[in-house]
């Protein structure tokens, strides 16, 4: 979940209801009898009145409902565990692609090593692969260059948070095998990568970013990670995220922007897009349930991914929201992340939110004729990154789209957003019920422990409400984009990012231009496209073109 100023759905009273009396009630009170009196009290909560006596008919029925909560706490339930309901993001009507085809690249222009084998630092995935693929350089050279950069600029970046040395020249020894006796896998095969320490590996922590849990671990494999060692990936480190995903505050420090030291890279995929921006890594793995991928993107001046919901199993991952959770590459370019994303998506037949389908990216076409929606009224406002913004436009108009003005369905979905504060509180509710929380770096009232507090009290009526209130933007989402593949959005502009992570929609952010600061280093503006749901391949394609005809990618921080 991102720290970003949009925190909207943490606004006065959002999570002030009752999911009815005593649901949390600490335990020396779990005898206490319920009065009249305290159902007053839990209704200036709800919002609602009801008579004395209906208050007086409903205490038997809420002491028997506390014992039933008791007697559920008895039993132990891992973050693991789902819940037996599955969020569906497909709209009455919605059609997949039948037919799976290969992936068409860009032709790639030929790669040599650099004079500066600095500027290894900086190169794709697609280039090094190239590199790798016609032994110009090996495996283990490149996983020992950037295991250096991940040693020199952490201790400024505190973007790891375990470096997997040993497993990283092991994997990276095999590639080099396997690449000389010409079973090359693919361009993934001996690519160095980092993963958010959200995402189990078996042999090492998972510390999910948190006090309570700095020295967890989990004797298997997150499914991502599974498919990366298959394609030939090597794992160099374990990265930073924001406690329990939000932000880029942990127990190592604050992770770091490498465009300016003195600010955070945000979060909460945050040591993913620093390593990256920084040139520690080719490519990382964050996730995103409210801007953990697009935040960093931004600010760090990556490219990243956002799938839709239901393309990546988060298998070995942490919960946060089973709704709502979403994992996803950071890389250099759009094209990247189409590489990682094939590697990465599909069913593994135990994360059941999942399905299978086509993927079919042609990295060769070109924009002349398409119809790309834009958010009118989000580009027309005034704000910081109008200008920018304005020639991204500008450049699609260049490239022969039609853009057309289109505006998102009107829901209030900050308010919605309630269902993360309660599906959040659910994943962790031992962690609150044992005080543990109390651990944790952030105390703020605007931060997890109190977010939990707080929803516990959300009835559960409003829970389901907020849930139908998503059915019915689904449908007209639907609607609204009927007629176009994509469309772009400001970054942060207006609903479209909270509204967007409710409807799981697929979204590609990346970089549009720097923004001066007095004093500071120019730091990195982005632009979000926007794709129909399981359109990830047409939404790449769209995003590449600009990507290409723009050379905001290709510059970087010096450190």
């Amino acid at each position: 979940m991102s720290n970003h100023r949009q925190k909207i759905y943490l606004s006065s009273g959002l999570c002030l209801a009752c999911l009815f009396l005593g649901a949390f009630a600490a335990h020396r009170w779990a005898d206490a009898p319920l009065t009249v009196g305290v159902v007053r009290q839990a209704e200036q909560l709800m919002g609602l009145e009801f008579s004395d006596a209906e208050a007086d008919s409903m205490l038997t029925e809420l002491t028997d409902n506390r014992k039933s909560y008791e007697a559920m706490r008895k039993i132990d339930v891992k973050n693991d565990v789902a819940p037996a309901l599955l969020f569906d993001p497909l709209p009455v009507g919605f059609q997949f692609e039948k037919v799976q085809n290969p992936l068409k690249l860009s032709p790639l222009v030929a790669v040599n090593v650099p004079a500066n084998r600095d500027d290894l630092a900086f190169l794709s995935i697609r280039q090094l692969s190239e590199l790798l693929r016609t032994k110009q350089l090996s495996s283990l050279e490149l996983t020992r260059f950037f295991l250096g950069r991940l040693k020199k600029h952490d201790p400024q970046l505190h973007c790891v948070v375990t470096l997997t040395e040993d497993l990283a020249l092991k994997q990276a020894a095999t590639a080099d095998a396997e690449i000389k006796a010409g079973r090359y896998r693919g361009p993934l095969h001996g690519i160095p990568y980092g993963a958010k320490d959200l995402l189990a590996k078996k042999g090492y922590k998972t510390t999910w970013g948190s006090v309570p849990y700095r020295d967890q671990t989990l004797d298997y494999d997150a499914t991502v990670v599974q498919r990366l060692e298959k394609a030939g990936a090597v794992l160099c480190a374990k990265l930073s995220l924001g406690e329990l995903a939000w932000g880029d505050v942990w127990f190592g420090g604050t992770t770091k922007n490498p465009w300016d030291l003195s600010q955070g890279s945000s979060g909460s995929s945050a040591g993913s897009a620093s390593s990256v921006a920084a040139g520690c890594l080719p490519f990382a793995i964050g996730s995103e349930t409210l801007g953990s991928i697009v935040s960093p993107s931004s600010e760090c001046g990556t490219t990243g991914l956002r799938p839709t919901f239901g393309r990546v199993p988060r298998t070995g991952a942490m919960t946060l929201s089973w709704s709502m959770d979403k994992l996803g590459p950071i890389t250099r370019n759009v094209e990247d992340l189409a590489l990682v994303f094939d590697a990465i998506r599909g069913t593994d037949g135990r994360d059941a939110t999942v399905r299978n389908a086509p993927f079919n990216y042609d990295g060769t076409q070109a924009l002349k004729g398409m119809k790309i929606g834009f958010l009118k009224k989000a580009f027309d406002r005034k704000y910081p990154n109008h200008a920018a913004d304005s020639l991204t436009l500008s450049v699609l108009r260049k490239l022969g789209a039609q853009l057309v003005p289109i505006e998102l369905p009107d829901y209030p979905v900050g308010d919605m957003t309630l269902l993360l504060s309660v599906e959040g509180a659910a994943a962790f509710d031992e962690l609150t019920r044992s005080n543990r929380d109390d651990q944790m770096v952030r105390q703020i009232k605007n931060a997890w422990p109190n977010v939990f507090r707080a929803a516990r009290f959300v009835p559960a009526v409003e829970y389901i409400q907020a849930n139908r209130l998503r059915t019915k933007l689904i449908q007209e989402m639907h609607q609204t984009l009927q007629g176009i593949d994509v469309y772009v959005s400001p970054a942060f502009g207006g609903p479209n990012l909270a509204l967007t992570n409710l409807t799981g929609h697929p979204c590609v952010v990346l970089p549009n231009g720097f923004r001066p600061e007095a004093g500071k280093p120019d730091r990195p503006t982005s632009i979000t496209f926007m794709g129909q749901l399981f359109g990830e391949a047409k939404l790449l394609q769209v995003a590449r073109a600009y990507q290409e005809a723009t050379d905001f990618h290709k510059k970087h921080p010096k450190l």
